[in-house]
């Protein structure tokens, strides 16, 4: 992809630094090994170092009328929170983790600040159900169907399913989200093809890996990687340390692994 010489935020985006996977690992490992200084610097060079993908996610947003300073401000949080969230042990590329987490930054300030807005009343049910929601699949070792969420929130199944629809915006499935040039990112990468037998088999495989793991690291797994908080977070929520979370976590994508 090709920058113009145009600045956001007082940024030059033609001389954006781009990082190798190798010095985005090499980085993150200082990040959580190095010493104080080093681990702030580090997180530093990750920042800076991975401002050209916060740019390739607001470039979608172009041509709408959109303030990009602002847009590209918003996108350096979800950048920043994906950085402090990101576990290196994984297994998967950074930018594989962080496009998600920056284009959901956007998108909740986009959804938030509109023009034309969501009633609160409507975003206050669709986040308590969501909520509700994540607490009953841990509870039950399932999805909960609607009427599950509706009870338990104590109002009409079709006022959670307007609540819902009414936050997703709609985006089609070969939308880039991400291009470095030689590697682009599509909405339905993030997905996946369920049409495909062998992704179905693959799902349901996952399903069953999911309930042998114990409650605690399904619930850890949940606030990682769909809450989207860091390791530190975790430990508070829960009450025990970072090492014991990160030492549970990985535990818990291994069997997976194992059962996949």
């Amino acid at each position: 992809m090709q920058y113009n010489k145009v600045e956001i935020c007082g940024v030059n985006t033609a001389k954006l630094k781009v990082l190798s996977e190798d010095e985005k690992r090499e980085l993150l490992l200082r990040m959580h090994d190095g010493s104080p200084v080093e681990r702030r610097r580090a997180r530093e060079e990750m920042i800076t170092g991975n401002l050209r993908l916060v740019l390739s996610v607001i470039q979608r947003f172009a041509g709408r009328g959109e303030n990009l300073d602002d847009l590209f401000q918003v996108g350096v949080v979800g950048l920043i929170k994906a950085i402090d969230g990101f576990d290196n042990e994984v297994g998967v590329r950074f930018s594989t983790y962080g496009v998600p987490m920056i284009l959901g930054e956007v998108r909740r300030f986009l959804r938030d600040g509109a023009p034309v807005h969501v009633s609160r009343s409507m975003r206050d049910t669709a986040y308590h159900a969501m909520q509700v929601k994540e607490e009953l699949t841990n509870t039950l070792g399932r999805e909960p169907t609607v009427e599950e969420i509706a009870e338990r929130l104590g109002t009409p199944k079709e006022n959670v399913v307007l609540a819902l629809e009414a936050i997703v915006e709609p985006v089609s499935l070969y939308e880039p989200v991400f291009s470095d040039g030689a590697d682009t990112v599509y909405v339905m990468d993030q997905v996946g093809d369920r049409s495909d037998d062998h992704d179905w088999l693959e799902e349901l495989a996952f399903k069953e890996a999911l309930k042998k793991l114990s409650d605690r690291e399904k619930k850890i797994l949940s606030l990682r990687y769909f809450r989207g908080k860091t390791q530190m977070e975790v430990a508070d929520e829960i009450g025990i340390s970072q090492a014991q979370v990160s030492r549970i976590e990985k535990a818990a994508i291994n069997s997976i692994k194992r059962e996949l």
